[in-house]
């Protein structure tokens, strides 16, 4: 049966918020309602990176990827459905001669183009791999050749193509339901000598275009991926975006839930955009902040609580204080619905064999999420399949034994395989309740016992505080800081000239 490019898309999205919890979503306002364009963006995750673009993106997207995938079993189908174009490495095609690569190279850059042209958009991962790296990957020139190609086609209908740069941030790209953000940033304005045609068959000019183009998207993909020079320091990025944010709600008196990933992004940009200014003028200012950042990120470490967590007292300061605990961790870990038991005994064994799949078939870390996703896709629905069909023949076994028991092993069978379904989903949201009283529970005990250390981790925000306030003054920075103590997003566009 032919799958359609339209059931095609409602799979990837159906798969996509089975692996995620949460996908937001900021800068649709980005994405022009007509004409073509192209989109461009890091690719750290594997084919969840496509999947999340094909899902959120709110027009037709056609994508790029080596050929090798579309021989994947599943997954080579689904490609075909959505109109995905084969791209033609050398690494994967050791026996083909140079020209025959080229040429089916430069058939698929064609379709790509011609898509653009008739007034949809195509997407390219510049980097041509996924990674695990914090920095981009050695950008190729795919996505400045396939600009300047359907710019040309573009030319008869006097419509040119834009560049559409998309940031992927993941919360935890490889954990099984974590969030993400796709984040679509303005149209770039080129400058004026890359818009200025080239000679038709003058390749030589076609390559020197293309360098320069990509020598100026990758500034640009640099910030909207937050690219730094390692994990450490991204980290460190991270913790200074959030102490921020705590130290400016506990001045306001505010009381925030937890920052979401568009404003947790946008803080991270405004942190990024700083750091790499004051860089370029001030570095031993700023290497000596960071160092102290460092000091106070690995304190918060050791007794495992965040920057917010110092300012919640516990909410009953009474004797009985120890008592109310108990009693609720008992609501919750030892109320537990026999549904919710049969979801985890059913769901167990393939939630475990799929980690094993995904850390044995991974050759990188990048590769984890993909993993997950495709064997879960198999080994969950055979899972509830096998304890559908066992608890069916059971339940003829039992009818045969006891006579007074009804012979309805089509009802129990189904009946499991539902439990197993919703009792495995329950479960999750279960397990996610009792993760987070664990954490209230050891939080409010912290506080209650560990009051020394916790106020001398408030006093070093407060002055940590005050130094990153003073190193940031005079910089416009992405957002406005509200009164409580948030980040909201404002208009702004991507400036290579603020790159590292």
């Amino acid at each position: 049966m032919e799958v359609t490019r339209s059931n095609a898309v409602r799979v990837v999205r159906f798969l996509v918020g089975l692996f995620l919890r949460r996908v937001e979503v900021s800068g649709i306002e980005h994405v022009p309602a007509t004409g073509g364009g192209i989109l461009i963006a890091w690719h750290p995750n594997g084919l969840v990176d496509p999947a999340l673009i094909i899902s959120c993106f709110p027009r037709q997207v056609v994508f790029g990827a080596r050929h090798g995938l579309f021989k994947w079993p599943l997954v080579g189908r689904l490609m075909r459905a959505l109109g995905t174009v084969p791209i033609y490495r050398a690494s994967d095609l050791k026996d083909a001669d140079d020209e025959s690569r080229r040429k089916g190279n430069r058939q698929s850059l064609d379709a790509m183009a011609q898509a653009v042209c008739d007034g949809g958009f195509a997407a390219l991962f510049p980097e041509g791999v996924s990674h695990d790296d914090p920095v981009l990957q050695e950008l190729k020139t795919g996505a400045a050749r396939l600009y300047y190609r359907a710019k040309q086609l573009c030319a008869v209908n006097g419509v040119p193509p834009v560049i559409v740069p998309v940031g992927l941030h993941y919360d935890n790209k490889t954990a099984f339901r974590s969030d993400a953000l796709v984040e679509f940033h303005a149209p770039l304005e080129l400058p004026h000598e890359l818009l200025a045609p080239i000679p038709e068959g003058d390749d030589d000019a076609l390559r020197a275009r293309s360098n320069e183009l990509m020598q100026v998207l990758e500034p640009v993909l640099q910030e909207a991926t937050h690219a730094t020079e390692s994990w450490e320091l991204n980290q460190l990025m991270s913790r200074v975006r959030s102490l921020m944010r705590a130290e400016r709600a506990k001045r306001a008196g505010a009381n925030l839930k937890a920052a979401g990933m568009i404003e947790r992004t946008l803080g991270m940009s405004r942190v990024w955009k700083a750091y790499y200014a004051r860089m370029r003028t001030e570095p031993e200012r700023v290497q000596a902040l960071l160092d102290r950042v460092s000091a106070y990120d690995q304190a918060l470490r050791k007794v495992k609580i965040e920057d917010d967590d110092l300012d919640k007292p516990p909410p009953i300061e009474s004797k009985w204080l120890p008592v109310i605990l108990a009693a609720q961790a008992a609501v919750v870990f030892l109320v537990f619905p026999p549904i919710l038991v049969l979801g985890l005994l059913i769901n167990a064994g393939p939630y475990f064999l799929t980690n094993l799949i995904s850390r044995l078939a991974s050759k990188q870390y990048k590769d984890t999420a993909t993993a997950k996703l495709l064997s879960g896709l198999v080994l969950f629905p055979l899972a509830w399949l096998i304890a559908a069909l066992l608890v069916g023949l059971g339940q003829i076994q039992l009818h045969e034994s006891f006579a007074g028991i009804p012979r309805a092993p089509w009802a129990a069978g189904i009946t499991t395989f539902l439990i197993g379904a919703f009792g495995g989903a329950l479960a999750l949201v279960y397990l996610e309740l009792v993760r987070r009283t664990w954490a209230s529970i050891s939080i409010r005990a912290k506080r209650q016992w560990g009051a020394t250390i916790i106020r001398q981790l408030a006093a070093e925000r407060s002055v940590l505080y005050e130094a990153i306030e003073e190193i940031r003054e005079g910089l416009d920075l992405p957002g406005d800081v509200l009164a409580d103590g948030r980040v909201e997003t404002r208009g702004f566009t991507l400036d290579s000239d603020d790159m590292p």
